[in-house]
């Protein structure tokens, strides 16, 4: 089924943003929510900007983080992907591809710059089991250091993104 977001019968249902930064790293991100013959669509546009040397040329994995506390050392409150449900398994490493919260990487020039615009039916803004807006305490989304494999690995491995270079809070706008 092709999702067309120009077509008469879309409407937008809800709108979220969030300010990601991290150690000489910061962008914005848009979230909006379309209905589209009753089916939940999120667009997300991030924008990123960095030191080179922080930020590097290439990809970068991005994903959406189960807590919304980017407060901590090394973002790791943050807790692992987005993942609800009855057999839902957050750890970013050994369920990696599959969950709700996992997003394509975005690609970053040499003057550390780099834009993402997606589309996403794994999550909602809306409420629902998995509104990225209903948790209590809310969700987030991270930038890593390295691209994301789209595959499972060893639990604790890093192997989903690696370090977390910029993470911020996602919010109903």
């Amino acid at each position: 089924m092709k999702v067309d977001l120009q077509a008469d019968n879309k409407q937008v249902t809800a709108l979220a943003k969030a300010e990601v930064s991290g150690p000489n790293v910061s962008g914005s991100a848009d979230f909006t929510e379309y209905d589209v013959d009753g089916w939940k669509y999120v667009h997300i546009r991030l924008r990123l900007q960095g030191d080179p040397q922080t930020l590097k040329a290439g990809k970068h994995a991005v994903h959406i983080h189960e807590k919304g506390d980017c407060e901590c050392d090394g973002f790791k409150c943050a807790g692992g992907h987005f993942d609800p449900g009855p057999a839902g398994n957050s750890d970013p490493d050994a369920n990696h591809g599959y969950h709700a919260g996992d997003l394509p990487s975005i690609t970053v020039n040499e003057k550390g710059e780099g834009e993402l615009e997606t589309i996403t039916s794994r999550v909602t803004l809306s409420d629902g089991p998995v509104s990225i807006l209903q948790p209590e305490e809310g969700t987030s989304l991270m930038v890593h250091a390295n691209t994301d494999p789209y595959e499972p690995g060893e639990s604790g491995s890093g192997h989903s993104g690696g370090p977390r270079l910029a993470c911020g809070r996602i919010e109903k706008v």
